[in-house]
């Protein structure tokens, strides 16, 4: 083989050692550059679920806050309704006591409740008010009950009250307490039986 000849040879030689290594090198950066790709997209997968498990939790929390913020408002208008409601029942009730007292029923109710007391007290000194509406009935009162009545310094609707001094004991069939007293346990019941 002649210079020439070895040296085309040589020359082709190293060429071909040259792009086998080149290749080589090319395929390892390529199959490295795919690995890259690959890990990078794992992760941004990865990366997004979370961010999507994230936003999905913040929604239904704000939803949850909306929620319970719709029905927190709703049971203080519920609430609001059921009070004027309240009031507007009460003040009916107090214009049909008010229609009562002017009844004969009321006078009689007056002497029960006063006889009970009076049966109570058991000869015991006892103070009994009837209501300053009721003055115009005192007499008529005293007569059928054969004992003295006093006119309260306080309105207290109708009815009576009376007091045992010795024993501590007020008797109270006022109408004020009774209505106040349903007023305070009156509730308006839901249609599930919840308050």
């Amino acid at each position: 083989m002649t210079l020439e000849e070895k040296f085309a040879h040589l020359q082709s030689t190293s060429m071909e050692e040259a792009r086998a290594e080149g290749n080589a090198i090319i395929d390892t950066y390529r199959e490295a550059l795919e690995k890259v790709l690959e890990d990078h997209k794992e992760e941004a997968l990865r990366q997004s679920e979370t961010r999507i498990k994230a936003e999905t939790v913040s929604a239904k929390q704000q939803l949850n806050q909306a929620m319970a913020k719709s029905q927190l408002e709703l049971k203080r208008m519920q609430g609001k309704v059921q009070q004027d409601l309240k009031d507007k029942i009460f003040a009916e009730t107090v214009a049909l006591v008010h229609d009562f007292m002017k009844t004969e029923a009321y006078e009689d109710y007056l002497i029960k409740c006063i006889r009970k007391a009076i049966n109570f007290a058991d000869g015991e000194a006892m103070v009994i008010y009837i209501n300053p509406s009721d003055e115009n009935r005192r007499s008529d009162l005293e007569d059928a009950l054969s004992t003295r009545l006093t006119i309260s310094a306080e309105d207290f609707i109708g009815g009576m009250r009376a007091v045992i001094r010795s024993r501590n004991i007020l008797i109270d069939n006022s109408f004020k307490t009774a209505l106040r007293n349903e007023y305070d346990k009156f509730v308006f019941l839901g249609g599930d039986g919840i308050a």
